[in-house]
């Protein structure tokens, strides 16, 4: 649940040894009680980590908050920016009101907008106390970095940046949250996380053809790229309704939730950056906004993603007999026994304390969309700070990915979802390209153009002729 509006969203290069680095940043070396200000640092340097900005704006290998990740979006990748207090390359020159503007409203300090693959129409959400305690942390509790990340070089019509303003208007809505006093203190506290720092929709809702988010849909699962972020509304069967709320805490909390639901991919990251680190009373209000979140239903869902599956194995059928020559025309069942078998078991039951997964009554398997279990397949599962099931795709070519795959759904999961050759050919490349935006950007600012000049042409031609009727 997180990440960046307009995009599908993001770069997935690991940033290594965050968690760690995020415990000496804070440079408030005295107590609260002995200055005030050193509580603010604090409570902006928690809010910081409740937002994720350290996922977008560190790159690989590169200090927190100094940018250069490459974020990647359908129209090409949004490079981020330095947003430590740096006075040359960051935001050191920044007033308040500068800070709260490209928070709140994608316009930077120079007056040029944003693009939105920074959450603002989230962050819009945000109050007043909220912003000044993340510019105190910013500017006092972050370590200035010299450092100018490269700049973003997008397509036309996204390269005129000034194209962002007619998006604004469109689809930013400037209103901050407002309490709803029919709810509880914990349930509003988890819709103004929710919708606005955590910014889980960016990433949970599903979007138009102008990568708005539609509000009609809210968290009710996305494409990310090559993975999938799913329902995460209040639907029994097609979202989370049917988890506890201790389910959900847990999996924000640890990334997984028993056996039934494990994070991977970008969720991996959002919960080793961000989710982790938060609060138990604030994971407890996101999960109690989430259970009553207007529910989303697809159709195609009979019952929760945990429900499906049961023990199978299959195994009996390829051991004792000759291994086919040729990889290709190896069975599912003995891709699973050469390459699955020792961690999750025959069966698939998992290992015996736990710490490796059922593959049956699991989320990965139990959706029709098979998008994630592809990419766990290909790259494996890396989370913090001991989670590290390897990939395979340097090892098995498409075919034997596809029937790998189709087999563990048959097999321990929904039966309705399959994998096929394309899918895991589309997922070694990132997922859809998006140049079918470009075009579209294109041919509407075109449209719009030509009625311009027709406007002009015929407001010509009537001031002509009543030039020439007066004359």
């Amino acid at each position: 649940m997180n990440a960046m509006s307009f995009v599908v969203r993001a770069s997935y290069a690991p940033v290594t040894a965050i968690v760690l680095v995020f415990a000496t940043w804070t440079t408030a070396s005295v107590s609260a009680a002995e200055n005030p200000g050193a509580a603010l640092i604090e409570r902006g340097r928690y809010l910081a980590i409740a937002g994720d900005c350290i996922a977008c704006h560190t790159g690989p290998g590169g200090k927190p908050m100094a940018g250069g990740l490459a974020v990647a979006t359908p129209i090409g990748p949004i490079i981020s920016t330095n947003i430590t207090p740096s006075k040359m390359d960051g935001i050191g020159n920044y007033s308040l009101e500068d800070f709260s503007a490209a928070l709140r409203r994608g316009i930077r300090a120079d007056g040029q907008p944003l693009y939105p693959a920074m959450p603002y129409t989230s962050y819009a959400k945000v109050t007043d106390d909220d912003i000044k305690a993340l510019y105190a942390y910013f500017m006092l509790g972050v370590e200035a970095v010299e450092h100018k990340p490269a700049k973003t070089e997008l397509p036309f019509p996204f390269s005129i940046r000034l194209s962002m303003r007619v998006w604004d208007w469109l689809f930013l809505d400037t209103r901050p949250y407002s309490t709803d006093p029919a709810r509880s203190a914990a349930w509003n506290r988890g819709a103004y996380l929710t919708l606005g720092l955590a910014h889980c929709g960016a990433c949970h809702t599903p979007r138009n053809f102008l990568m708005a988010e539609q509000g009609s849909r809210l968290l009710g699962g996305a494409d990310l790229g090559a993975w999938f972020a799913p329902n995460i509304s209040s639907d029994h069967d097609s979202g989370v309704g049917a988890w506890s709320t201790v389910d959900l805490v847990h999996y924000m909390r640890d990334g997984h939730a028993g056996n039934i639901g494990q994070a991977a991919g970008p969720m991996a990251d959002v919960v080793g950056n961000s989710l982790s680190n938060m609060q138990e009373e604030d994971l407890s209000a996101i999960a109690e906004f989430l259970k009553t979140a207007p529910a989303i239903h697809d159709s195609t869902d009979v019952r929760p993603a945990f429900a499906w599956g049961a023990a199978s194995d299959a195994l009996s059928t390829v051991r004792g007999v000759a291994v086919p020559v040729h990889r290709g025309q190896w069975s599912g069942a003995r891709l699973y026994d050469a390459y699955c078998a020792t961690c999750h078991q025959a069966q698939g039951q998992g290992s015996f304390d736990g710490g490796l997964p059922s593959l049956f009554h699991n989320t990965t398997l139990g959706r029709g969309n098979t998008s994630n279990l592809v990419m766990v397949i290909l790259y494996g599962v890396h989370r913090k700070p001991d989670v590290n099931m390897p990939g395979f795709g340097s090892d098995l070519s498409d075919q034997e990915i596809a029937t790998l795959g189709s087999y563990l759904m048959q097999q321990f999961g929904n039966p309705a979802g399959s994998v096929t050759v394309e899918q895991v050919n589309g997922a070694r490349a990132g997922g859809p390209s998006g140049a079918w935006i470009v075009w579209v950007a294109r041919l509407a600012i075109g449209i719009a153009l030509l009625v311009l000049i027709g406007a002009a042409l015929i407001s010509l031609r009537r001031a002509a002729l009543v030039k020439k009727s007066a004359g």
